[in-house]
């Protein structure tokens, strides 16, 4: 790991929606150049926007990074709180003739935008105000851009990127409301908090000559920019709700695991050689700029089912019990009278069949859920009275056990099969159908086990009586 301990790197997302896809990653690739450069990751919460920032988000903000395992270092910064910090800029940059006051009505600027447009031109404020000795009424201040020369940057991970100044307009700083605007707000927070290093999406790069010249308007030193490729659906388009969550907490109410989506996450746009999974340790040794692309990624919903059935696979499956009671209780109410290890054992044996919890929980009510029921219609003929006999015919071999060892209970139900000189299906099929009512199950005799002599002589006991039933009706 190549250690640059002055690294200092923020997440600033809007509390204006909850935190999609898009940004938890930007977030991750934040978190962990810190981590990777032995630096420090801050939290800033970008609420000057009153009429749209809501606790909600905020709170669904915190969540969902804390979920991701992406801890900051501080507390989290409020840009609500820093309104005095940003009036005693602008006004510096006033009194320094770098910025004044526009009163410029909406009409107005409504009337210039259309001539723009007619001439197909880019809107830019032709300057009306900027050499005003003084405004009436309401006004917003704007900064000064230079007529003439170029404001550029070499970008970490695109190279060197030029604006024409002709090209920038005389942008706002504060509104007529008195609150800021981002690229405003954003270079005071990123230079009082001495950001080094700013990784955001590629659709900030625009906004970014507008902040270097802030920068120098303020006579300060810009951090370093590094811009990361967009993230697409699978159909090319720009991520939105259509292609998934809206919030990076629903993929944990969907069923999956934190770690593979930080590891799906970190593969858009980043890679290291042909490796596809990988550790926390190994991402904080591995993760470096200079393995980002530039193209811009595709979210594959098929190869984040992958990623996620590879981490069931691998994850302790006392891990996933003790994260199963944390986040989905109510949806495991049904195994609340089992014993620890008894579900800890449930989990080892279905784990590596599914890729979501909520399929984990669909197996594990097959295991300790209530006794099914039977739908004798789904039979084939003559399969209800050849179940009575197979399952009257294991019953003794149930009885004369302390309780079910999968490995002896399939090397007695085999030796039974064998003196019937019949498979060991049949038998299978018999007892599946017992102890599930025919749904997908696991592993037979390990499920068997896992239920207990109790559980298993009880269902066939029920399962019995239903066929009993139906093959009398059909006799």
């Amino acid at each position: 790991m190549n250690t640059t301990p002055n690294v200092r790197v923020r997440f600033a997302p809007s509390p204006t929606g909850f935190l999609h896809i898009g940004g938890a990653r930007t977030a991750l690739f934040n978190w962990l150049y810190a981590r990777a450069s032995g630096g420090k990751f801050f939290l800033r919460i970008e609420d000057t926007d009153r009429e749209r920032s809501e606790e909600r988000f905020t709170e669904d903000i915190l969540a969902s990074l804390k979920w991701l395992g992406l801890e900051w270092d501080e507390e989290p910064i409020y840009q609500s709180k820093r309104f005095s910090r940003y009036q005693e800029v602008v006004q510096g940059l006033i009194n320094k003739h770098l910025a004044y006051r526009c009163n410029c009505t909406q009409a107005e600027l409504d009337a210039i935008r259309a001539q723009c447009e007619k001439a197909k031109k880019p809107f830019r404020y032709p300057g009306t105000c900027r050499n005003k000795a003084s405004v009436e009424g309401p006004s917003v201040v704007r900064i000064k851009v230079p007529d003439e020369g170029e404001t550029g940057f070499d970008d970490l991970i695109r190279g060197r990127i030029t604006f024409q100044n002709r090209d920038i307009d005389d942008w706002v700083i504060l509104r007529s409301d008195g609150s800021p605007t981002y690229n405003f707000c954003v270079v005071i927070d990123d230079s009082d908090q001495h950001m080094t290093h700013i990784l955001r999406g590629d659709d900030h790069i625009n906004n970014t000559p507008k902040q270097i010249l802030l920068y120098q308007a303020l006579e300060l030193t810009p951090p370093f920019f590094a811009h990361l490729p967009m993230i697409l659906g699978t159909d090319k388009a720009k991520l939105s709700k259509r292609h998934g969550a809206a919030s990076t907490l629903e993929y944990r109410a969907m069923g999956y695991l934190p770690e593979a989506l930080v590891n799906f996450l970190v593969r858009l746009g980043w890679s290291h050689g042909d490796q596809e999974f990988f550790t926390v340790s190994e991402l904080k040794q591995f993760f470096s700029l200079d393995k980002i692309g530039k193209s811009n990624a595709v979210f594959n919903p098929e190869k984040l089912n992958w990623v996620s059935g590879h981490f069931f696979r691998e994850t302790p499956a006392g891990k996933l019990v003790d994260y199963l009671k944390q986040y989905f209780a109510k949806e495991i109410a049904f195994a609340s009278g089992v014993e620890g290890t008894r579900l800890e054992r449930g989990v080892a044996i279905v784990q590596g069949k599914v890729k979501t919890i909520l399929e984990l929980i669909g197996q594990l009510d097959c295991l300790f859920g209530p006794d099914p029921s039977y739908d004798v219609s789904t039979l084939k003929e003559g399969d209800a009275s050849r179940y009575c006999e197979l399952l009257v015919a294991v019953q003794p071999i149930l009885e004369s056990v302390s309780d079910i060892a999968h490995v002896e209970l399939e090397e007695r139900v085999r030796a039974l099969a064998a003196e019937r000189n019949i498979k060991l299906s049949p038998f299978a099929q018999a007892l599946r159908y017992a102890v599930t009512g025919g749904r997908i199950s696991p592993g037979l005799f390990e499920m068997l086990e896992v239920q207990g002599k109790d559980t298993v002589q009880r269902r066939i006991k029920n399962v019995l009586a239903v066929l009993a039933l139906a093959a009398g009706a059909k006799a």
